[in-house]
């Protein structure tokens, strides 16, 4: 018996039905569905991408005075690489071009804005958030560009590191004027 499609709302592609649902024992199935569900962040039957991107806030306040710019660089660059392996992994598994519970995406962007923004007070980490969360939900171009044509874990990898790059671009505009 053939699933019928489901048809995204914004390309009009047809993607298969998820073949799993995602659960905790879903993410427990596996050590990289682990990673890709940001350590269960991604679970959230509200807005997981927010959910992830606070994780990964939290975990960078945390992390933060243990690791030195070199390290949170290569951790980034790394998370990143193996990133695009295991979304992608955890997306096939899911049926799911870019699955929403899949966050080491937002994970490992908002690790890159926080970065680059530290020493910053909460108020200006708090605004970083936001504005990282404003270009990861709605995409504008060329994020969305990015978004329909790139495929597998590079895809789901790519477009929220676009995010991070303008949400950096507005902060540096942002602190030209002041």
């Amino acid at each position: 018996m053939q699933t019928d499609p489901i048809i995204d709302t914004i390309d009009d592609t047809p993607r298969p039905k998820p073949s799993r649902r995602t659960s905790a024992r879903f993410m427990l199935s596996h050590p990289l569905h682990i990673l890709s569900l940001g350590f269960g962040s991604g679970l959230s039957p509200i807005a997981p991408g927010t959910v992830g991107t606070l994780f990964a806030w939290v975990s960078f306040v945390v992390f933060n005075p243990h690791l030195t710019v070199a390290e949170w660089a290569v951790l980034i660059a790394a998370g990143f690489v193996a990133g695009c392996w295991f979304c992608g992994f955890t997306a096939k598994k899911m049926g799911i071009s870019d699955p929403s519970p899949v966050v080491w995406d937002e994970i490992i962007a908002f690790w890159l804005v926080l970065l680059f923004v530290t020493p910053a007070t909460f108020t200006g980490q708090l605004w970083a958030f936001i504005v990282f969360r404003f270009f990861d939900m709605v995409k504008p171009p060329p994020i969305s560009y990015f978004d329909r044509r790139l495929k597998g874990g590079f895809g789901i990898m790519f477009d929220d590191i676009a995010a991070a790059f303008f949400t950096l671009l507005v902060i540096a505009l942002w602190r030209m004027t002041i």
